[in-house]
């Protein structure tokens, strides 16, 4: 992208004024030079002190990535040893997975617009604190139902923590080399918690009892809110930066979203398994009643809500509809191939849940190398062809268990689809938050966050709950047969998802230059230098 501040330059240096107007005694944010942006880009922001400081940030937001990576991926490892335990009827059986990223999902936007309106900090932490709480209160429970209850309260932690942690970013790192690797290296902890999450519950399945799954994540958690609490710095309220701002929560968007979502996702979850399938009245009265809400969204959202909770003019970034349609697809791959794919080891090729924890740990280490190696090119190369390779590592990651043998080479078709999977979803990620929280001003960095995240838990959610349909519709094929359906599904949703960012996604190399308050700075200064140079002439 051209510098804009070149046009205010001469030689590279200088603001450009007439000798009738003396250049200011002290140059604004718009006067910086070519090499001081690529400088500011590179450096310690100014929120930390010292490296240490920026190190403990760090390491909070980074923790927040893993544990919550961990109670998604490991939950779907331990729950055939759930189902057994707590005797989880076929129909409910998966709820206790697909609950958690339901309401997470549903409410990562109100949570954003609370971080964008008190501060990042403050939601961030309170966020994880009722994480810890339910985690906690989880690993008590005594049967099914306890237990969904417990996972649905726990979605309401990762909806704070995960919206306001991209806030905190997006707010203290300035677009360059530095935001990129920090962003990348947030991207990588998912991979690491979601090897991790795994691994406790193959030995929690395996060798403890299930409840030590709840309890090691809760350690987890309160080691990263205690650091959280001590290391974030608490200057990181819009408000408190600029006056002018003055957020407001958008109660009628929120009251219309949230049910529309849960009752959309109920239905298609629910769907499969309710006594009669689609035909049981009270599916398809949810479903509609759900979109029937989506377009009372529409409604207040276009025509009566004075700040919309997702404001229209966000998708006047170039790209963006085209960019949201295809996350939202592909996260919905990665979900269905996250869930079956364990089922798919443990119940067709009868590995114990250790040996699955194994299989994945190449999800783990391919991803921490590949998206910390990502955050050190994302200056170099143009974010359009790390898409276009992500979404053709979705294709594979798919169509490696569509096509697995009866008696599959591991290194052939498990190991390729494990580095296939954690490189689509961590490229996709880091690109698509570096972008948009680049392109959005700091008062709606919270929107970012939310907005961002909730395409990942909603795609998962939504298409999970297709991929069960169509496995509960062809479970008379046998395992084996009915679980390569969905991954088939899988395919084709990825597949269609590249299509998309192929015509549609244009995306630039993610280097050093001028934040959105600073271009817009920029934009009024050039406005009033040619206002006063016409009033002169």
């Amino acid at each position: 992208m051209e510098n804009p501040c070149s046009t205010l330059t001469v030689r590279g240096s200088q603001v450009n004024t007439s000798q009738d107007e003396p250049a200011a005694s002290s140059p604004t944010r718009c006067n910086y030079t070519p090499s001081e942006i690529e400088r500011l880009g590179r450096e310690r922001p100014p929120a930390f002190q010292s490296l240490p400081v920026e190190l403990g940030f760090c390491f909070s937001l980074l923790g927040s990535m893993f544990v919550s990576e961990y109670f998604v991926s490991g939950f779907n490892v331990l729950l055939p040893a759930l189902t057994a335990s707590l005797n989880i009827p076929p129909n409910a059986s998966t709820w206790p997975a697909s609950v958690f990223p339901l309401v997470t999902g549903a409410f990562l936007m109100p949570f954003g617009r609370l971080a964008d309106m008190y501060g990042g900090k403050t939601v961030f932490v309170t966020g994880l604190a009722w994480f810890v709480a339910w985690s906690i209160i989880g690993g008590f429970s005594t049967n099914y139902i306890m237990l969904i209850f417990c996972r649905a309260l726990q979605g309401f932690g990762p909806a704070a923590f995960l919206p306001s942690g991209i806030m905190l970013l997006g707010s203290i790192y300035r677009p360059g080399p530095r935001k990129n690797l920090i962003f990348s290296l947030y991207g990588a902890f998912a991979p690491v918690g979601f090897f991790a999450g795994i691994f406790f519950a193959g030995l929690a399945a395996q060798i403890l009892t299930w409840n030590w799954f709840f309890y090691f994540g809760s350690i987890m958690l309160a080691i990263v809110a205690i650091a959280s609490f001590f290391c974030i710095p608490n200057h990181t309220t819009p408000r408190r930066k600029d006056h002018k701002v003055d957020i407001k929560m958008d109660w009628l968007g929120t009251a219309t979203i949230v049910p529309a979502l849960v009752l959309i996702i109920f239905a298609i979850t629910d769907g499969s398994h309710a006594p009669n399938g689609w035909a049981t009245p009270y599916i398809p009265i949810t479903f509609v009643i759900g979109w029937l809400f989506v377009g009372l969204f529409v409604y207040v959202e276009g025509c009566v809500s004075e700040q919309p909770l997702i404001p229209g003019d966000m998708f006047n970034i170039k790209g963006m509809k085209a960019l949201t349609v295809a996350l939202f697809l592909q996260y919905g791959t990665f979900g269905i191939f996250i869930f079956y794919a364990s089922f798919y080891i443990e119940e067709v090729l009868g590995k114990t849940p250790l040996l699955t924890t194994a299989w994945f740990a190449p999800m783990c280490i391919g991803g921490l190398v590949l998206v910390t190696v990502g955050g050190l090119v994302l200056h170099l190369l143009p974010g359009r062809i790390l898409l276009l390779i992500s979404g053709t590592a979705y294709i594979l990651c798919a169509l490696l268990f569509a096509i697995i043998p009866e008696s599959p080479n591991y290194w052939a078709y498990v190991f390729p689809a494990m580095l296939c999977a954690t490189l689509g979803v961590d490229i996709a990620y880091n690109v698509s938050n570096i972008f948009v929280s680049t392109s959005l001003p700091l008062a709606r960095q919270g929107l970012a966050g939310g907005f961002m995240n909730s395409i990942l838990f909603l795609g998962i959610s939504f298409f999970l709950g297709f991929a069960d349909l169509a496995v509960t519709q062809t479970e008379e094929l046998g395992k084996r047969k009915s679980y390569k359906v969905a991954f088939w599904l899988g395919t084709g949703i990825a597949s269609v998802a590249l299509i998309i960012m192929f015509l549609g996604v244009q995306i630039g190399k993610a280097k050093s230059e001028l934040t959105i308050e600073e271009k817009r700075e920029l934009e009024r200064e050039l406005t009033r230098r040619s206002t006063a140079e016409d009033s002169r002439a």
